[in-house]
C-alpha cells in the first residue's frame, strides 16, 4: 500500500485515520470483524485511512485496506496475521507530543515514514487495548483519539469495579463477589470462595472479570459445575466475577456523546434464539439470536433506560460512546448488567444499529465519533 507523507496543517487535507485493531486478548477476531465494518462505513471524501492491525503476540503490522478479507467465514474469525502486509514489518505510532508520525520498520531495511496521524480510531476490544493501557500509550504521545480516557475505560473493562463505581452513585446493579487469582490458588482460598459464591444462590453466572463479547462465560445451575465454570472463566482472565441470575429481560441502550452532552438511542431487546440459554459468544455472533430495535417497552420504561444510561456514562466518566446493557426486572427494576467504551461495530451489532433506529446512520455516527475526538484535546480535561 502507498502512503503519501503529508502534513495535517496542509490546507484542505482530509484528516488521516489510524482503525487500530486486532490486540492480544481473546477477542481479537471479533476487533477484526469491527474493523472491516468501520472501514466500509467511514467516508472517504472526508477521511483517509490507515488500517493497523495488531497480532495475538502484539506486533503492530500494516494491514490492506481490504475489509471483504475480515469477516467471519464459515463461523471462523479472522486474523489480523491473515492480513497483514509484511510478515515482519513493524509499525509504530508516535511516542512524543509534537510528533505524529507513523514509522514501519523491517529487518534489514531503512525505517519508512508513512506520514502524519490525526486521530486514532482504537477498534480494540478486551484487555490491551480497550482498557485503557493504548488510551495511556495516546495519551502519552498527545495523538487525539476516539472514545474514553484511561480511567473510564479501565473501570468499564473491570465488571468489579463497574458495580462499585455504579452502586457508590445509586444506579442498581445486582448481587456479585469476585474470585482473586491468589484466593483460587490455594485449598483455603478455594473453599472460602465456594462458600461465598454459593450464599448467593442459584443461578449463577460466572465470568472473566475484564474481558467482553461474551468469552469464557458459564451459567451454573448445580454447584457441582462451578470448579469448571470458574476455570474456564479463568482461561480468559485470572479474576473472575460471579454474580447472581436474575428473572427479567436483557435490554441494552447506546449512548453518544454530542456536544451538548450525552445522549442515549432508543433501546434493543436481545432474544436469545435457538436452545441458548443466555447470550454467550456462539449466541451472539456464530447462530440465531437476534436483537429487537426498539425495545418493546413502554414510554416511560423507554424514557427510564435512556436517562439512567447517561447517568452510568456519567459515573464512569465515559467519553464518546458506551453501550450499556440493563437488565428489566419482573418486578420493573433497572438493574445494570456491564458498560462497553468500546462496543462492536460489526454487521450485527447492536450500538450502530440502535443509533441507526434513532436516526442516525453508520456512516454519520462514524463521523461523529471522529469530529468529536478531533476537537478533543489530549490530557487532563
Amino acid at each position: 500500500m502507498s502512503i503519501e507523507q503529508t502534513s495535517p496543517n496542509q490546507p484542505g487535507r482530509k484528516p488521516r485515520v489510524a482503525i487500530v485493531f486486532g490486540g492480544r486478548s481473546s477477542e481479537h477476531g471479533i476487533s477484526v470483524v469491527t474493523a472491516a465494518s468501520v472501514l466500509r462505513a467511514i467516508d472517504r471524501s472526508k477521511y483517509e485511512v490507515l488500517p493497523i492491525g495488531i497480532t495475538h503476540e502484539g506486533r503492530w503490522a500494516l494491514v490492506g485496506d481490504e475489509p471483504s478479507r475480515m469477516a467471519i467465514t464459515d463461523g471462523k474469525l479472522p486474523d489480523v496475521a491473515q492480513v497483514a502486509e509484511h510478515v515482519e514489518g513493524q509499525v509504530a505510532l508516535p511516542l512524543a507530543p509534537g510528533n505524529r508520525e507513523v514509522v514501519l520498520s523491517e529487518p534489514g531495511s531503512t525505517p519508512k515514514v508513512l506520514g502524519e496521524v490525526d486521530v486514532v480510531l482504537p477498534l480494540l476490544h478486551g484487555p490491551w487495548g480497550e482498557d485503557g493501557t493504548l488510551q495511556g500509550m495516546l495519551e502519552l504521545s498527545g495523538v487525539p483519539y476516539v472514545g474514553s480516557g484511561v480511567l473510564a475505560s479501565a473501570v468499564g473493562m473491570d465488571k468489579e469495579f463497574t458495580k462499585r463505581v455504579l452502586a457508590s452513585h445509586g444506579i442498581g446493579v445486582g448481587d456479585w463477589t469476585v474470585v482473586r487469582p491468589r484466593e483460587w490458588e490455594t485449598e483455603e482460598g478455594r473453599a472460602a470462595a465456594r462458600e461465598r459464591i454459593a450464599a448467593l444462590g442459584l443461578p449463577l453466572f460466572v465470568k472473566p472479570c475484564r474481558a467482553g463479547s461474551s468469552m469464557g462465560i458459564s451459567k451454573v445451575k448445580d454447584l457441582a459445575d462451578l470448579d469448571a465454570a470458574i476455570e474456564e472463566a479463568r482461561s480468559h482472565d485470572p479474576k473472575i466475577i460471579v454474580e447472581k441470575g436474575v428473572e427479567g429481560r436483557e435490554i441494552e441502550c447506546a449512548v453518544l456523546e454530542f456536544e451538548d452532552g450525552p445522549r442515549a438511542s432508543l433501546p434493543a431487546e436481545v432474544l436469545v434464539g435457538g436452545d441458548f440459554e443466555f447470550y454467550d459468544f456462539e449466541a451472539k455472533y456464530i447462530d440465531s439470536s437476534d436483537v429487537e430495535i426498539p425495545a418493546k417497552l413502554s414510554a416511560e420504561e423507554t424514557a427510564e433506560i435512556r436517562r439512567q444510561a447517561v447517568a452510568a456514562f456519567e459515573a464512569l466518566g465515559c467519553e464518546g460512546l458506551a453501550r450499556v446493557d440493563f437488565f428489566l426486572l419482573n418486578d420493573g427494576r433497572w438493574m445494570v448488567n456491564e458498560i462497553n467504551t468500546m462496543p462492536g461495530f460489526t454487521p450485527i451489532s447492536a450500538y450502530p444499529k440502535m443509533w441507526e433506529a434513532t436516526g442516525m446512520p453508520y456512516p454519520e455516527l462514524i463521523d461523529r465519533l471522529l469530529q468529536a475526538a478531533l476537537r478533543r484535546s489530549t490530557g487532563l480535561r
